[in-house]
């Protein structure tokens, strides 16, 4: 997964903030379109969207209202646009922060250094009777420890970091098992059965990873 996907339709800019996050160690992609956006993240994810506002398709909003629908991923607005409307209505659309242009590059890195460390550097997750150590990547379910294999774990962890929404296969898929997978999307399927049995959630009542038909799955 991409650490950070870059949405900026100024080539030159782009350039360098890409250049100078690979510096300091994320692993960036960058796009010059919301539609390319849309179609990057729904494949491979992202832990961080910098997302500028005025792009040549859709609009940032948009995007942003877009990548909402279906994950939590941190988004950082950075735009040229001042007025305190477009701040609103990009914090409303559900943006974590909202930088105007020209920022300064150190307060800009501050601020993505500080969402990954809330967000990422957590050693434990837990929702529903569940906890995951994601230090040491060992699992609880209702107080008694249980074995997960990787994968299981690291689907688990996805949909508990983004508990109560629904997250579509595709997207599940290309997160934990990357696009150069030579795995299938059944696999998923199994990885989810699996953790069902261990969940101890009944496929017709589930009570903790449910289905969302047409959809995905989500954890509740």
């Amino acid at each position: 997964m991409t650490d950070i996907l870059i949405v900026e339709d100024d080539k030159e800019l782009s350039t360098l903030l890409t250049d100078f996050l690979r510096a300091e160690g994320y692993i960036v992609s960058a796009v010059d379109s919301g539609e390319r956006a849309v179609e990057l993240f729904g494949r491979y994810g992202a832990r961080l969207v910098v997302l500028d506002i005025n792009l040549p398709d859709m609009n940032g909003f948009a995007v942003c209202s877009k990548l909402r629908e279906n994950a939590d991923t941190p988004i950082l607005i950075v735009s040229a646009r001042t007025d305190k409307e477009d701040k609103l209505n990009g914090l409303d659309l559900g943006a974590d922060d909202y930088i105007e242009k020209p920022y300064d590059i150190d307060i800009l890195l501050a601020k993505i250094k500080g969402i990954f460390k809330r967000r990422y550097q957590r050693n434990m997750l837990s929702a529903s009777g569940v906890t995951l150590n994601l230090a040491n990547k060992t699992a609880e379910i209702d107080g008694k420890p249980v074995e997960l294999a990787s994968k299981e774990f690291d689907l688990l962890a996805l949909l508990i970091e983004n508990q109560g929404k629904a997250l579509k296969k595709d997207y599940l898929f290309n997160t934990v098992w990357g696009s150069d997978s030579d795995s299938e999307l059944q696999t998923l399927h199994v990885h989810i059965n699996r953790l069902r049995q261990k969940l101890g959630d009944d496929p017709k009542n589930a009570k903790r990873l449910l289905t969302v038909w047409g959809v995905g799955y989500k954890f509740v």
